[in-house]
């Protein structure tokens, strides 16, 4: 029986795109030859490579707007890297909501001045900082849109005539946005994309050449948006199974449509865990993210019982991570309503028995 995945990453994905996936393991489109043994030259694989770089762009309202989609290696902790060398000339300011962007400031104090603008690590990121003041001298600014480890998410963005660079990793095509607030975003896609080994930057083509250093070739955008994402070998299963997954979000309503079913399936877990005394919650109320859901038990003593009775209703993934404890419902795009039912049965069932 298929288990109700509540992991945080690599996380989920429509049964179609799996399927899909598998068949194309075994023969891609009828032409003899499987997925993962046809040449990256070949015209298949640059028709799956044009189509994804367009169809992303095309979700995002961002098609014919002057950007570029990439699809990179590397995953999120390269793009922290390749943001500031490409983009941080004299200073960078960076919002520091968590684990990520701490590793992403850390990167960047490699080429040049970085200030920490505002951080919520007083009260362990279970907040997203606000009314800091951002200088009007930076490169650019810096965010972490959502927080899977904490579970918060950033519901507005801060006002700036500043360049907007952020790291989509855990939110990106989850809900309706006005993406073209930002120069650069970049997500791996093993959360609401595709399997992990490639990473989507979206970048504005104004934004090349904005440094004097000398970038090394694969470490360049401008580099790699010129050689189409095939500068070097691209990961071909995860680009075509991440096709498959935007054209399943294509057909379920854009990304209206999956944020309209992502807030519906984030107010059923977040109500029950505000109904049931059991439990409490670790974000915020007004930050809390529409993809992961943290929460701990009221007292902890209690884990001895609700967790066999979890792991019984067949749901996996639930841990917290270990620097939040507690529990963590990840809710991406392809998690059914059904299953956040499953879970919230399952509490409510703790609390009739505790």
């Amino acid at each position: 029986m298929k288990k109700h995945n509540f992991s945080a990453g690599p996380a989920i994905l429509p049964h179609e795109v799996i399927e899909g996936a598998a068949q194309a393991v075994k023969e891609l489109d009828n032409i003899g030859l499987s997925l993962i043994e046809i040449s990256h030259r070949s015209a298949e694989f640059k028709a799956i490579m044009e189509e994804a770089c367009t169809l992303s762009l095309q979700l995002l309202g961002l098609e014919g707007k002057g950007y570029q989609a990439l699809f990179l290696q590397g995953g999120a902790s390269l793009q922290f890297l390749m943001t500031a060398y490409n983009l941080l000339e004299n200073k960078a300011g960076y919002v520091n909501s968590g684990t990520w962007s701490t590793k992403a400031i850390k990167e960047a104090n490699n080429f040049g001045e970085v200030v920490e603008l505002a951080s919520s690590k007083d009260q362990n990121f279970n907040y997203i900082p606000k009314g800091y003041d951002i200088p009007s001298d930076l490169d650019y600014l810096h965010l972490t849109t959502n927080n899977t480890i904490f579970g918060t998410q950033f519901k507005d963005l801060p006002k700036t005539d500043v360049p907007l660079v952020a790291d989509m990793s855990s939110d990106i095509f989850s809900r309706p946005f006005d993406y073209s607030k930002f120069d650069l975003f970049y997500a791996g896609a093993q959360k609401n994309m595709g399997p992990s080994g490639v990473t989507l930057v979206v970048i504005k083509e104004s934004s090349f050449n904005k440094v004097s250093r000398v970038i090394p070739s694969m470490l360049s955008y401008e580099v790699h948006a010129n050689g189409g994402s095939m500068f070097n070998t691209p990961p071909v299963f995860p680009v075509y199974t991440l096709l498959l997954n935007l054209r399943w979000i294509a057909q379920h309503g854009g990304l209206e449509g999956v944020g309209k079913r992502n807030a519906e399936k984030a107010a059923l877990i977040y109500d029950e865990i505000d109904r049931n005394p059991l439990f409490q919650g670790f974000a915020h109320q007004d930050d809390r993210s529409d993809m992961n859901a943290t929460f701990n038990l009221s007292d902890d003593a209690m884990a001895g019982v609700f967790d066999p009775m979890w792991n019984e209703a067949n749901i996996s993934g639930l841990k917290g991570h270990r620097s939040v404890g507690g529990y963590r419902a990840s809710i991406y795009n392809a998690m059914s309503k059904d299953s956040v039912q499953v879970l919230v049965d399952c509490m409510q069932e703790f609390e009739r028995k505790a």
